[in-house]
């Protein structure tokens, strides 16, 4: 499990500065397998892993439940709850049909997923049927404290239960600020929540298309992923848990 929530411990916001890397790249390591280890590739953009199947994004309802039988047969694998997976490969189709110029792979996401939260499983955590994280789960408080940001309540404690500051809510942690810009209903349910899976990842995906334009690109996957965290650290973070989803094996 995380020791931290990245996002919120290094208090930026989802409309952070954004930093212009050199494109960076990383020595192999290898996944858990004990009888062949699964070498993770290096480089940036990571990998696309497996296909997602075209998807029906304007069928009512919820629609990551079309792409359960593709997740059932790789999540395991992979160490990703199916709800977690599904979320992430509903949203990245959702942006391949409306947004097919950003190049978003579901790994991106997936590698967003394992830093912020492991997935909805932060201490103890998990996943309902429902795709909610529960308990659910909140950072900590962002008042200016050594090391963090000072952001005053931007929501009157809606999503965080703050009144006073601002704190990163859900399984892809967005602080209210970011997810009044970013967030959308997924799951058909008429409500735009950053606790429910579906709904945090196409948040997070119109967030990284929106930064980083055409995905596919090294330097505008690194821009793209520093809009949610501006730390090179957390760069590098994400893409080996997204390039280690590419060939599916568990992350780092």
């Amino acid at each position: 499990m995380p020791t931290r929530f990245t996002r919120a411990q290094r208090a930026t916001t989802a409309t952070a500065g954004l930093l212009v890397l050199a494109v960076l790249s990383s020595s192999c390591s290898y996944g858990p397998t004990r009888e062949a280890p699964t070498p993770i590739p290096p480089g940036i953009p990571p990998g696309a892993g497996a296909t997602v199947p075209e998807v029906d994004i304007h069928a009512p309802g919820r629609t990551s439940d079309q792409l359960r039988p593709w997740a059932e047969g790789i999540n395991v694998q992979m160490d990703i709850p199916l709800a977690a997976l599904a979320a992430y490969g509903n949203a990245a189709e959702t942006m391949r049909q409306t947004r097919p110029e950003c190049n978003l792979a579901w790994t991106t996401l997936a590698g967003i997923g394992h830093v912020e939260t492991r997935h909805g499983r932060y201490r103890g955590a998990s996943l309902n049927d429902d795709g909610y994280a529960l308990p659910p789960i909140i950072g900590i408080k962002l008042d200016g404290s050594p090391g963090f940001a000072e952001i005053p309540d931007t929501d009157g404690g809606e999503w965080d239960g703050d009144t006073e500051h601002d704190r990163a809510v859900g399984p892809m942690q967005f602080i209210p600020e970011s997810w009044r810009k970013y967030g959308r209903d997924a799951n058909g349910d008429g409500r735009a929540d950053p606790n429910q899976i579906d709904d945090a990842a196409i948040a997070a995906a119109r967030l990284l298309c929106e930064n980083g334009g055409d995905l596919s690109v090294a330097e505008n996957w690194q821009r793209a992923i520093l809009a949610y965290n501006a730390s090179q650290e957390y760069v590098m973070q994400v893409r080996d848990a997204a390039a280690a989803y590419s060939v599916g094996t568990t992350a780092p």
